[in-house]
């Protein structure tokens, strides 16, 4: 496919096609930057709070402690969050966080207290074996990377290794969604890979008819599951078994 302008938001776009720098090659002090700009950008558009909301639904008989695995963690700022967020409420935790790209879990354990405990790996979730079975499994911004066949096996080992439920957070494919984040950028000043992948990041998003489709082609029960739209501009889907 051609330029973002050309890729109408009706369709999806495929991550082949319109890819984003910070899935290519690129430094380590590039990929860094990337992650912490990502970071603030989840901290002042309200990013995590998809996520944590939907941890509060937990279930109040399960054991401690809890093993959360995010996919696709990135620089660790969820798990981070979720670490303080169990803590304030005295919520025991084992936290694992998994990416393929081998830089994240240096950057993640960079910018990660010790005392946190939070584990890092770096492999592929879908042949990810941990020694203790995982109760909840959580994905932030992680899904618009994959093309469809990949998103859909996400779905199916989510399904199968989560033994209580698990939560995908990402982006609603929207123009104004994505208007807005221009805006904000023009003031703020962003990692120079933001500027260029958050255009493709809304084009490569979601809306509730993909993720019906790709939910009835994981084989994903429909009923079981929750679409939610979180301002601005996120679409999460959950479930709890």
């Amino acid at each position: 496919m051609g330029s973002n302008a050309e890729i109408p938001f009706k369709l999806r776009a495929s991550p082949r096609d319109l890819p984003e720098l910070m899935d290519g090659d690129c430094s380590y002090e590039d990929f860094r930057g990337c992650l912490r700009s990502l970071e603030q950008i989840n901290r002042w558009l309200l990013g995590y709070r998809p996520t944590l909301a939907w941890l509060k639904r937990l279930p109040h008989e399960l054991h401690d402690p809890i093993h959360i695995v995010d996919v696709g963690s990135g620089g660790g700022d969820l798990l981070r969050q979720i670490a303080t967020w169990a803590s304030k409420r005295a919520i025991a935790v084992e936290l694992t966080g998994i990416d393929m790209n081998p830089y994240a879990a240096r950057a993640a354990a960079e910018s990660t207290p010790r005392e946190l405990g939070i584990a890092w790996v770096t492999g592929n979730a879908l042949v990810y074996q941990p020694e203790k079975p995982v109760d909840i499994i959580v994905s932030s911004l992680t899904a618009h990377h994959l093309e469809d066949e990949e998103i859909v096996a996400l779905l199916r080992w989510m399904e199968a290794t989560a033994q209580v439920g698990w939560f995908i957070n990402d982006l609603e494919r929207s123009e104004r969604s994505s208007r807005m984040f221009g805006w904000v950028e023009k003031i703020v000043g962003w990692h120079r890979f933001v500027r260029h992948d958050a255009p493709a990041s809304f084009r490569r998003a979601f809306r509730e008819e993909d993720w019906a489709r790709l939910l009835k082609s994981a084989e994903v029960p429909q009923q079981a599951v929750t679409v939610e739209h979180w301002r601005p501009g996120r679409l999460c889907v959950g479930r709890w078994k």
